[in-house]
């Protein structure tokens, strides 16, 4: 039997079309949770929305978290068709695997702003509505490669690891509006994110 302990909270899910956001989607949503999906592709956040279902617990929404304008209107889409937010899923994010010596600077931004910035934007607006609602949760997905470096892999990394010292802090500057604030580091898992799905190694919801 499904357990509903979360009926009644809104959770917003960044990177939700597809791969650990959609399986992260569905999970809350399995506990009572009502969910907003956002992903860079209109298609594949309307098959994730169809899929997840039902309609009247699920919202989906395109946005780019590297642009700050965009976070704002996906947690004014989440805050208004639901009534508020308690739950951040900081998911989206991209890969640029090649050495340092042939990365480009659009790469370096490409990855940093989405892993790192965008996570730093997600949160920062998501926090006043979190205060409204008494607390919350933020959980973020970083990667062993934010503890672990290899070759080809340097923005990838560098990212992670400042996504995890990032929640560090961040923790300790909400605990006490009773908002957690965690991370999770996964290793290889087997959804597109360099896997067949990719092209030339770069890799994004």
């Amino acid at each position: 039997m499904t357990t509903t302990f979360l009926d009644g909270k809104v959770a917003l899910v960044t990177g939700g079309s597809r791969g650990i956001g959609e399986a992260v989607a569905a999970a809350l949503l399995g506990r009572g949770a009502s969910v907003v999906i956002t992903g860079l592709h209109e298609d594949r956040l309307e098959r994730a929305r169809l899929r997840l279902g039902p309609p009247e617990r699920v919202g989906a929404v395109r946005a780019d978290v590297r642009d700050l304008g965009q976070v704002r209107a996906a947690l004014e889409y989440t805050v208004g068709r639901f009534g508020g937010l308690d739950i951040l899923v900081n998911n989206a994010g991209v890969g640029r695997f090649v050495e340092v010596a042939d990365m480009t600077p659009d790469d370096w931004h490409a990855v940093i702003d989405t892993n790192l910035t965008g996570v730093f934007y997600c949160c920062r607006e998501a926090l006043p509505h979190l205060r409204r609602r008494g607390g919350g949760w933020i959980v973020n997905l970083s990667s062993l490669a934010g503890r672990n470096a290899f070759p080809k892999a340097a923005a990838y990394c560098a990212s992670k690891a400042g996504l995890n010292a990032f929640s560090e802090a961040l923790m300790q500057e909400v605990r006490y509006d009773n908002i957690r604030v965690s991370y999770v580091m996964p290793g290889s898992v087997d959804t597109a994110f360099g896997g067949p799905g990719s092209a030339d190694g770069d890799w994004k919801l």
